[in-house]
């Protein structure tokens, strides 16, 4: 079923999912809505402001040469105009329409904010591609790229930007005053752009002595005060909010409020961190790229609070050690973390060029924070950020708090609390195994319908793979292919999600998933024969019992993995996604896969459930079935193995996997 956010029945759903409370904070925000329609102050007016927080001197020498090779050919392309987002090429950045959507072509209409139905398309376009622009991180890669060269024409293209965004962009007009992680992302921007600007002549002249720039950032924490995202919507976007909101109070902390913004949105970073988080470190939504932007986010914040000078709880970089020490235990041999539920290529601050590894950058800033531990993978890239954020952020041990934390003397293989099992093996084998929760908080937004699904590398290349996201507003037939139970590498009973979609970001029944025996034996060593194995089971289907029992065994290098459904008979289809550079050729029952890795030539035999029949499935459109989407708004062909029969209690379905030594 195809649920258009917006909707009559949407709402309804909506707001069965909330509590007494949110539904009061939210009746409370629909009032001074209205009442902010026809107040809109111009702010507290200002004078003598000056910006204290400044990098280090020899900040910027210690970026490495090579990171600022990348980053003045990625400014270089923005200055020419040229940008990708989303998979939709743009030549106009030199002068950007910011309400305008290349995607679809389309305006976004101009009014009061909270009177613009931004989710829309038809009438707004696609909301992602405007406000991508307007986060303004491309701002803060020019702003970069002059701290490192001096060259004065990045920043007068920043401040000509800027300008042009607040004077197109008054408060509470328009689709950039629609939604709190815009405004937080981009304050944080704001306040490094600035510092990054910080030697050129007209800097203070663009910020604390410009009275339009003035009133904007007060509008922004004003608007972040006001309407913090509440309840069952308290995800990474009130993360969001209230890092940039604190970061902005204590950068530029100019105005009477500002105090009491600082303290609020700290205690509420404080609060959510810890919230969104497991204890393992892993994020509670389940969606890797969301663990990437909270720890980015939260890293930013707490280097705000040491270059002002404001004391931080130690349970905030306590969550945060937790969530580094957690990434670095989960990504594969190339450093590639899960593709697991929803994700949207969101950045919490951007300061490096294209080729730059996220995930590599965010493990180098944890040794720099926190310090790496021994089982580690190594960090070969470099990126600017780290060196920017090492120089504010006090090293962990400076702070006194690092005897409270105890830290995975090996390397963590399963996440108890989140579900999530890694398996190794020979050949660098890598397998993720989920059993974990219908994501986070009662919507549970963006989690996908993948329980028991598992996603298999090797030596980085996607075997088995978790298609991705593609999308979340516009196209509705594709937003629910992808975080569909049948887009994911596990099985589906009677052509039903395992949970119950309300809508793109809304799940009204979440499946329940319980893990019953893991064992995470090291099997990297061909010779001791070991195996490790893991077994789950969940009840989505209400009626029957989907349970699957994964082994991985280092001798032979193969991955077995047994179906069982207890319950009536069901019609039963088994799908499994193989990455794009996997080719098949599927005959009968087996498949044989071949790919190439650095130019060697690798390969692995498929063996599928005899009493299922199978068909390859590639790049199909109606309905979607054989896609992969390397990031948001880009999707490729590749072969998706399905196989279709019944099951009647009778023996388990059984798939082998075995890789060539």
């Amino acid at each position: 079923m195809t649920v258009n956010a917006g909707s009559p029945g949407w709402y309804l759903r909506r707001l069965s999912r909330m509590g007494p409370r949110e539904v009061g904070g939210r009746a409370g925000d629909a009032v001074r809505r209205r009442r902010w329609r026809s107040a809109r102050p111009d702010g507290p007016s200002v004078t003598g402001a000056r910006f204290t927080a400044v990098l280090p001197e020899g900040t910027i020498a210690a970026v490495p040469p090579d990171a600022v090779k990348r980053l003045v050919a990625e400014a270089d392309r923005l200055m020419a105009g040229h940008a990708e987002y989303f998979g939709v090429v743009r030549d106009d950045l030199a002068d950007p329409d910011w309400w305008y959507d290349p995607k679809t072509g389309r305006r976004a209409p101009w009014g009061y904010a909270f009177d613009v139905p931004y989710r829309d398309e038809d009438a707004v376009g696609d909301i992602k591609q405007i406000w991508e622009l307007s986060r303004h991180q491309y701002l803060t890669v020019l702003a970069a790229a002059y701290a490192v060269t001096g060259n004065e024409r990045y920043a007068e293209r920043v401040a000509e930007h800027l300008r042009s965004w607040w004077a197109g962009n008054a408060p509470l007009r328009g689709v950039h005053w629609t939604s709190g992680i815009e405004l937080g992302i981009r304050l944080l921007s704001w306040v490094w752009i600035r510092r990054l600007l910080d030697g050129w002549p007209g800097a203070a002249a663009l910020f604390e002595d410009n009275p339009v720039a003035l009133r904007q950032i007060w509008h922004h924490q004003r608007w972040l005060a006001a309407f913090p995202s509440r309840g069952s919507s308290a995800n990474n976007h009130v993360v969001a909010e209230a890092a940039g909101q604190f970061a902005a109070a204590c950068a530029f902390g100019w105005f009477p409020s500002s105090a009491r913004w600082r303290a609020d949105a700290l205690r509420s970073l404080e609060v959510q961190l810890r919230n969104n988080t497991f204890d393992s470190g892993l994020n509670r939504e389940l969606a890797t790229e969301y663990h990437g932007l909270v720890l980015e986010l939260g890293l930013a914040a707490v280097a705000e609070a040491d270059a002002a000078g404001v004391p931080v709880p130690a349970s905030i970089r306590r969550v945060l050690l937790r969530m580094t020490d957690a990434l670095a235990a989960v990504v594969d041999n190339r450093l590639r973390p899960p593709r697991q539920g929803d994700a949207d290529d969101g950045h919490g601050l951007v300061v490096d060029g294209e080729g730059t590894d996220r995930w590599g950058s965010l493990l180098a800033t944890g040794d720099a924070v926190f310090g790496r531990l021994a089982w580690w993978p190594t960090v070969t890239g470099t990126d600017v950020r780290t060196p920017l954020l090492a120089a504010l952020i006090r090293p962990y041990a400076e702070n006194g708090t690092a005897p409270a934390v105890s830290r995975p003397e090996s390397r963590p293989a399963h996440f108890a609390d989140a579900g999530m099992t890694i398996l190794r093996g020979p050949g660098e084998i890598w397998c993720r195994c989920d059993g974990g929760p219908h994501g986070f908080l009662s919507i549970a937004a963006h989690a996908h319908a993948d329980a028991l699904s598992v996603e298999v590398r090797h030596d980085g290349v996607d075997v088995l793979a978790d298609p991705g996201t593609y999308c979340y507003h516009g196209q509705p037939e594709w937003r629910q292919y992808f975080r569909s139970t049948l887009g994911h590498n596990t099985l589906q009973l009677d052509d039903g999600d395992q949970s119950v979609s309300g809508g793109p970001f809304l799940w009204t029944r979440h499946a329940r998933s319980s893990v019953l025996a893991v064992d995470t034996s090291d099997v990297s060593d061909v010779s001791d024969g070991g195996t490790a194995r893991w077994c789950a089971e969940h009840d989505g289907y209400q009626r029957s019992v989907h349970r699957r029992q994964v082994e991985l065994t280092a001798a032979s290098q193969e991955l077995r993995m047994v179906d069982e459904v207890r319950g009536p008979r069901s019609a039963v289809r088994l799908a499994f996604h193989l990455g794009p550079a996997i080719t098949a050729d599927l005959v009968g029952n087996r498949a044989r896969l071949t790919w190439t890795r650095d130019g060697e030539d690798r390969s692995a035999a498929l063996d599928l459930p005899g009493q299922l029949s199978w068909r390859a499935h590639r790049g199909e459109s109606d309905p979607p079935l054989g896609w992969y989407s390397p990031g948001f708004g880009r999707k490729e062909p590749t072969t998706t193995l399905v196989g279709t029969g019944f099951a009647d209690g009778a023996a388990g379905f059984t798939t082998v996997l075995r890789f060539r030594g």
